[in-house]
C-alpha cells in the first residue's frame, strides 16, 4: 500500500521521525529516525518529518546498529523482503534487531 506524498515542510533533524521512500510517491507505513542532522541531504529530496522524539533519545541511541544500511547499501533487511515477509524475515534473519512496541502521541 502506497501512501501519497506530503511536502517536506520540517528539517530532518536529529531525533525527527519521517517517512522512508524511494522517490516520488512511494512511500509506506516505513519510517525512521533520524541519528544525526540529515536536512541537507533529505530535505530537498522530499523526505516528510512528522514527528520528533521528545524523550528517551538515549534509549534509541542504543538501538543495534550493527547490520549496517539496508541492503543492497549494506548488510541489512531487504526492503522488498521486510515488504513481503514481514517481521517473520526480520526475527529470523536479523535477531539483534530492536522493535519499538509502543509509542505515545502527543499534541
Amino acid at each position: 500500500m502506497r501512501i501519497l506524498d506530503d511536502p517536506a515542510k520540517q528539517p530532518n533533524k536529529r531525533g525527527t521521525v519521517a517517512f522512508a521512500m524511494a522517490g516520488p510517491a512511494s512511500r509506506t507505513t516505513q519510517v525512521f529516525i533520524n541519528m544525526a542532522d540529515n536536512s541537507k541531504t533529505l530535505d530537498k529530496s522530499g523526505f516528510a518529518v512528522f514527528g520528533k522524539v521528545v524523550a528517551g533519545m538515549d534509549v534509541v541511541e542504543k538501538f543495534y546498529a550493527g547490520y549496517g544500511e539496508v541492503a543492497p547499501r549494506g548488510t541489512g533487511p531487504d526492503q522488498n523482503k521486510i515488504e513481503t515477509e514481514g517481521n517473520a524475515y526480520l526475527e529470523a534473519r536479523f535477531p539483534r534487531l530492536d522493535f519499538i512496541k509502543k509509542v505515545t502521541v502527543e499534541n
